[in-house]
């Protein structure tokens, strides 16, 4: 029988409250609900109650966690990786600083082939021992939710094994970890001049053998002129949704060719990048279901344009924020920053970036009703940060200020000397 649990006196609890919407839009991205003079009472791994100090001493707890001088956020939920690579792209860094665009890398042999090639050669157990560092490494910032895709294999046989390792990962790790299909990443070299026998190898061979497998949630695909195009992704999707998979959708970074129509038409949870969305297009998001999930560090890892998050969230649409964290085109896994670089550069307030993080990053997931806000019933994670107010996590630009992460109701990243007693 599990303990009750007690966090007590923090700062401020940022409840990132929804009122039991479980997502936020247009104003409410403007509002995360904090607490002052609360604890949070914790039982069975969730979140029983969040209690007025002045009433503690009326109820029972077994253990407490003391958080003076801090404050308390939900758990971070990353909605957007790329996190399970091998190799490095150190020489396309230097050609991006001599001018090369990514396109023009791309077309040349380099990008997210020059990846598959590691990826193809790395064993299993080289995949995983190189991929648990960079899972450490998110828990360390207070992520307790956390996506993974595929995309660096590009075949068969190294597609399943990529989707084997995020889901060992999961089982090895207290946090979630949500696997997707990204095996529509872009054309892999040797099916250059064979793009239809790609795409067919996606629908009628890895498609319903991941389905069979639950290998993954989510199937993704990247709709651009040096990947998929819409009337391709729109195939694989029919197909994806007829086997039971929830879709994701990159679109719109480089170019608009018809994506992110067609992530609407099949109701995607997510169209992600959205840095060249045209302007007329952008009210297509407006009371959608679908999160717009938004990747700054793209953009300044790119030297790109930004998507246009000020003209998203005042359409009504419903927006997320992640790393994009891979090899290539976002060698970024800091979460914080990307926090920082959404109100710096995107227009963000400091309260619309954390409910982007929290829990419309969840609802991009599919596990709002779950995770993504200190709410009763929902799990106990939480991220908390070393300060008394909550928008030093924006404000200390590129600082991880997460100095405890609790995934459902445990602790499972401590960088002080404090412990349930």
């Amino acid at each position: 029988m599990n303990s009750r649990k007690l966090l007590c006196n923090p700062s401020q609890i940022i409840a990132v409250d929804t009122h039991g919407k479980n997502f936020k839009r247009g104003k409410e991205l403007n509002e995360i609900n904090p607490f002052k003079d609360h604890s949070i009472l914790i039982e069975d791994d969730k979140i029983v109650d969040i209690i007025p100090n002045s009433y503690l001493n009326k109820i029972s707890y077994d253990i407490s966690l003391d958080l003076n001088g801090k404050t308390i956020l939900p758990g971070f939920v990353e909605c957007h990786t790329h996190s399970v690579f091998t190799g490095s792209r150190t020489d396309e860094f230097r050609q991006k600083l001599a001018g090369i665009n990514y396109e023009t890398i791309a077309k040349s042999g380099g990008g997210i082939n020059s990846t598959v090639k590691s990826v193809r050669n790395s064993s299993f157990e080289e995949i995983v021992e190189a991929t648990k560092p960079r899972i450490d490494n998110f828990i360390a910032q207070g992520i307790t939710t956390l996506e993974i895709k595929s995309g660096y294999g590009l075949d068969f046989e190294n597609e399943i094994k990529l989707l084997q390792v995020i889901n060992l990962l999961n089982e090895i790790y207290p946090i979630n970890i949500i696997p997707t299909f990204l095996g529509a990443h872009t054309f892999p070299a040797e099916m250059n001049d064979k793009k239809s026998d790609y795409v067919n190898l996606i629908i009628n061979k890895m498609l319903p053998h991941i389905a069979k497998q639950k290998l993954a949630v989510f199937c993704d695909g990247f709709c651009e002129l040096t990947a998929f195009s819409s009337n391709e992704i729109d195939l694989i999707f029919t197909t994806a949704s007829e086997l039971g998979f929830k879709l994701k959708l990159h679109t719109e970074q480089f170019n608009t060719i018809g994506g992110l129509d067609i992530a609407l038409k099949h109701n995607a949870t997510t169209v992600d990048h959205l840095e060249v969305i045209k302007e007329e297009d952008v009210p297509k998001l407006s009371n959608t279901e679908t999160v717009g999930v938004l990747l700054p560090g793209v953009s300044f890892f790119l030297n790109h344009k930004y998507a246009p998050a000020r003209k998203l969230i005042d359409s009504n649409a419903i927006i997320a924020l992640a790393t994009d964290y891979n090899p290539g085109s976002s060698h970024i896994s800091n979460l914080h920053l990307i926090m920082s670089l959404a109100a710096l550069k995107m227009g963000m307030t400091i309260e619309e970036t954390i409910n982007a993080v929290t829990i419309n990053a969840a609802k991009a997931l599919g596990l709002e009703e779950k995770v993504g806000s200190i709410e009763i019933g929902k799990e106990a994670d939480f991220s908390i940060i070393n300060s008394e107010e909550y928008a030093d996590v924006v404000y200390n630009i590129g600082q991880n200020m997460n100095c405890i992460t609790i995934k459902r109701g445990n602790i499972i990243y401590n960088s002080t000397d404090l412990k349930f007693t």
